[in-house]
């Protein structure tokens, strides 16, 4: 049997090793971090102790930055217990922070091997946003864990419960039963300058409580990190640019300025030996906090989509195959060339053309194609945006409902999911010839199997084989959602792996 998954990459140049802390563009929370509580979720009480206050921090003094950063940023360890061939999450920790230890394990098969379930598959940072224990992360921080245990600054260690992820960004959202939490306040990453000094904070290569100093290098990277992956079918990469020293460990701990207010979600780094280099990415904070407000107030991200096909104008390779395949003479230049639209696209709705130039989503400037996935990342289906674009040399502008991925325009919660949605799974049918090899009665292909879905936790990837639900054969799509339509309680799974060895395992349906 071929299997539909495609092994990661090989060797990644980039290896993401940091997490990013995101904001939330101020214009649409509304908020100013100079005002005085920026708690996330809640309003602290007297007794809390507030980790992102102004402690006017100067200069290259960052004694006070690092006081008030350090007590909020924490360890997080993923516990796995899986037996795997095959590229596993483990290999997203490889693929995200290098292979460190030699032995080319990155993009080879690895060798049947066993995680005892008393030792974490992968350690990362978290940083606190609110003191009632609200922790953001990475999404490949804590992929495939049956188990989640946070470690604060002061050693003490608590089992989080995850909220919830959003491969798209690499964020999560975690909570530990906890109160009065030293916790980081949000700064609007909108306003950061290259050249500013920041610092980076977090756990690399098990050093605890780490502080690095370095500036912002760039701001709006876009480095193909995220969809290259396979894991983000619509990521969202406007990634902060630092030198500060990041490392494996270092993956969703805190970006701050000099304030100590957090400005980032250390995500990644790019590095051919997969340390540290002088290249280090991090979320911004403005975007990391629509993320995990949308999970704690939805249970599931709400994206707003502009619905056009575009090409990325300042990237002049992709300019020059786009003219050699459509035989055009497009210069490469600032801004995105809208190529096509998808269904129920709102641009095309609004009368945006083919052959149109974005160059503004409101009044953020679109030079590029990660400028318009975070302009447009932000908001939510509903949400209106004034697009501006140059057709035929001329400026125009036009308001766009923005649109769901199902041409909707008003919020989801997990109830409205579809039941593959909320497994996080689809199946594919198989011809009766392949379920006579494997000797199978019944039997479906899991493809595009999301990255910390139930159904990857259970352990299955694209291309096993499931055989049974609750006890039923199954045999298509159809098959499935009949049987989980409207299901609550633990689901039971039978599958079969690429080598025909035969699994069963449980999960409660989300």
């Amino acid at each position: 049997m071929k299997s539909t998954l495609k092994k990661l990459l090989p060797f990644a140049v980039v290896g993401v090793v940091s997490g990013a802390t995101t904001v939330g563009a101020i214009q649409y929370f509304g908020h100013n971090s100079n005002n005085g509580d920026q708690s996330y979720f809640t309003t602290s009480a007297p007794n809390t102790t507030f980790a992102g206050m102004n402690t006017g921090a100067v200069g290259d003094d960052f004694v006070k930055a690092a006081k008030t950063t350090v007590p909020a940023v924490v360890t997080i360890k993923n516990y796995q217990s899986r037996t795997s061939s095959r590229a596993s999450e483990q290999d997203l920790f490889d693929f995200f922070f290098g292979d460190p230890f030699g032995g080319g394990g990155r993009g080879q098969q690895r060798q049947k091997q066993q995680v005892p379930d008393n030792m974490p598959s992968g350690m990362g940072s978290g940083v606190i946003i609110s003191p009632d224990g609200y922790i953001i992360s990475n999404n490949h921080v804590v992929a495939g864990a049956n188990k989640l245990e946070v470690v604060l600054s002061n050693k003490k260690s608590y089992i989080a419960t995850l909220i919830g992820t959003d491969p798209n960004t690499d964020i999560s959202l975690l909570k530990i039963e906890e109160k009065g939490l030293p916790y980081l306040n949000f700064a609007n990453s909108d306003n950061i300058d290259v050249g500013q000094w920041v610092l980076a904070v977090g756990n690399p290569l098990g050093l605890n409580s780490t502080v690095t100093a370095g500036i912002v290098s760039a701001k709006g990277r876009g480095i193909g990190i995220l969809g290259s992956q396979g894991k983000a079918a619509n990521p969202i990469e406007s990634f902060i640019q630092t030198d500060a020293a990041i490392n494996p460990g270092n993956s969703g701990g805190a970006l701050v300025n000099t304030n100590g207010e957090l400005i980032g979600i250390n995500s990644a780094i790019q590095s051919t030996t997969g340390y540290y280099q002088g290249y280090g990415f991090a979320v911004p904070a403005n975007l990391a906090r629509k993320i995990v407000e949308d999970i704690k107030k939805f249970g599931i991200v709400q994206r707003g989509f502009l619905g056009v096909q575009s090409l990325d104008l300042s990237n002049d390779q992709q300019v020059l195959l786009y003219n050699k395949q459509n035989k055009t003479d497009l210069k490469a230049g600032a801004g995105v060339y809208v190529t096509g639209f998808g269904d129920n696209s709102g641009a095309e709705n609004a009368g945006l053309k083919k052959g149109d130039i974005i160059t503004k989503i409101d009044n953020y400037a679109i030079t590029d194609f990660a400028d318009l996935s975070m302009s447009i990342g932000s908001k939510r289906p509903g949400d209106k945006v004034q697009v501006t674009y140059i057709r035929n040399g001329k400026e125009n502008t036009s308001m766009v409902t923005l649109r769901d991925q199902k041409g909707g325009t008003s919020t989801r919660t997990k109830a409205d999911l579809s039941v593959t949605e909320k497994i996080g799974a689809e199946f594919q049918s198989i011809d009766e010839r392949t379920k006579a090899y494997y000797g199978l009665n019944s039997g479906v292909i899991a493809k595009n199997v999301l990255e910390g879905s139930e159904m990857a936790k259970a352990g299955i990837v694209d291309g096993y084989i499931v055989t049974e639900i609750n006890g039923k054969p199954v045999n298509s799509q159809k098959d499935v959602e009949s049987l989980l339509n409207k299901f609550s309680g633990t689901i039971q799974i039978k599958y079969m792996d690429d080598y025909g060895r035969n699994y069963q395992r449980g999960f409660k349906m989300p």
